[in-house]
């Protein structure tokens, strides 16, 4: 008996030094340094899943990096990896691939390929962390890659035509990703989700981009969360999609004869609550929009606050701030199916007699002067004028052309908290 229970503790011991060693063996680092030490490619040829490579400071020029096993690539003081405006830098083919702390420049132009920096094709749990691309085509490609992280990247490039240049952080039929924390500017759209379900977009800034902050079509069950888009070419696009939410986000200073805070084109039974949309051409733009919640929202100087194409239907604006806005509400139509109930105007003139916060007269946002804007563009050059002063007073009176059934039958007397 004795001795049995000998035997079993020495096979419990023999075990555990071989899976120690086991483990051990597949934990290696590769240093690669420009000083005599391995190249890239040699560290990438010789690593099995599981090892580290770590990349030493310095400038490394050496093509494109085809990434086939689960490795993490960690460079130690911000190594450069300069592409010399020729080259994709990194190809990720497996999974479990982990890629950070480097500056990836100057990657190859092409119209047909999807050059990047980084480009993960079919591979899942990606992590991209803490990395900087400068003057690169696409910086950040995902092609069908489930359960992936970007996050705490800057990505900049300074193309002066959007032949020139693609997207910051890109992503097609994913599932589960998360892009956090990043901050891009200059590129042709900013974030650009496409097929891309359940996933988190938070606590960006995309700025500055030649065309839209963000850009996501196709894409359901979504969240955007806490984000800024501001200084874009066309603002931020949201199309063809259901099912999403988007809350805390700023809109800002997208201006243009085409630029939008916020395009829903095509979209139903999503949420847009809490976000603040300040300075843009209009503030949301919706056409063929269905069943989504605009609650909680500040509209702040804005040409039109919102522009609600007559082909949108059950759809609820309620708890809104509107201030200094040109427009608050216009449409291109006379019978308008949305809801509208609860929202602050600062144009309000209506009173409250009983004290109770609420008006007691209801609010036609929809000016007549925004409603010959609509059809006859080049008569804003009448705004403020008599003219258009005496059009819109008329109306208040006996509103004739207006929508009627666009009204707010209880704006409030209060401002809505702005503190978000």
């Amino acid at each position: 008996m004795g001795r049995s229970r000998y035997k079993i503790q020495v096979g419990w011991i023999l075990a555990c030094i071989i899976l120690l060693c086991g483990a051990s063996a597949q934990s290696r680092v590769l240093v690669v340094d420009t000083r005599g030490g391995l190249r890239i490619q040699q560290a990438l040829a010789r690593a099995v899943d599981g090892d580290t490579i770590r990349i030493m400071p310095g400038t490394y020029r050496e093509g494109n990096l085809i990434v086939r096993k689960a490795v993490t690539i960690l460079g130690i003081g911000m190594p450069v990896l300069d592409a010399e405006s020729k080259y994709e830098i990194f190809t990720i083919v497996a999974n479990d691939v982990t890629i950070s702390g480097l500056k990836m420049i100057n990657t190859g132009v092409a119209s047909i390929n999807d050059i990047s920096a980084i480009n993960a094709i079919e591979a899942n749990r990606i992590h991209v962390l803490n990395n900087q691309f400068e003057n690169t085509f696409f910086g950040i490609h995902l092609a069908n890659c489930n359960g992936s992280l970007v996050e705490g990247n800057t990505l900049h490039s300074n193309a002066e035509a959007e032949h020139q240049i693609a997207n910051g952080i890109h992503a097609w039929k994913c599932d589960s990703i998360t892009i956090r924390n990043n901050d891009i500017s200059g590129h042709r759209d900013g974030i650009y989700f496409e097929f891309v379900t359940n996933s988190l977009v938070e606590n960006n800034n995309s700025h500055s981009n030649m065309r839209y902050g963000l850009h996501f079509m196709f894409s359901h069950h979504d969240q955007y969360h806490h984000n800024t888009f501001h200084d874009n070419g066309a603002g931020v696009a949201v199309m063809y999609t259901k099912a999403v939410s988007m809350t805390g986000n700023r809109f800002e200073d997208n201006w243009g004869a085409s630029s939008y805070g916020l395009l829903l084109k095509d979209i139903g039974d999503s949420f847009i609550e809490r976000n603040y949309f300040s300075r843009n051409t209009i503030g949301v733009y919706m056409e063929g929009t269905s069943r989504c919640s605009f609650d909680g929202n500040i509209f702040e100087q804005n040409g039109w606050a919102v522009k609600i194409q007559a082909n949108c239907d059950a759809n609820t604006f309620q708890k809104n701030s509107f201030l200094g806005n040109t427009f608050d509400l216009g449409t291109n139509g006379s019978l308008v199916l949305n809801r509208v109930d609860y929202n602050y105007w600062d144009n309000y003139e209506g009173y409250d007699l009983d004290k109770n916060g609420v008006g007691d007269v209801a609010y036609h946002p929809v000016s007549l002067y925004s409603m010959v804007i609509e059809k006859m563009p080049s008569s804003v050059i009448l705004w403020r004028s008599f003219l258009v002063y005496l059009l819109d007073k008329s109306e208040k009176v006996i509103p004739a052309i207006t929508p009627e059934n666009l009204k707010d039958l209880h704006p409030v007397m209060k401002c809505y908290d702005r503190s978000f």
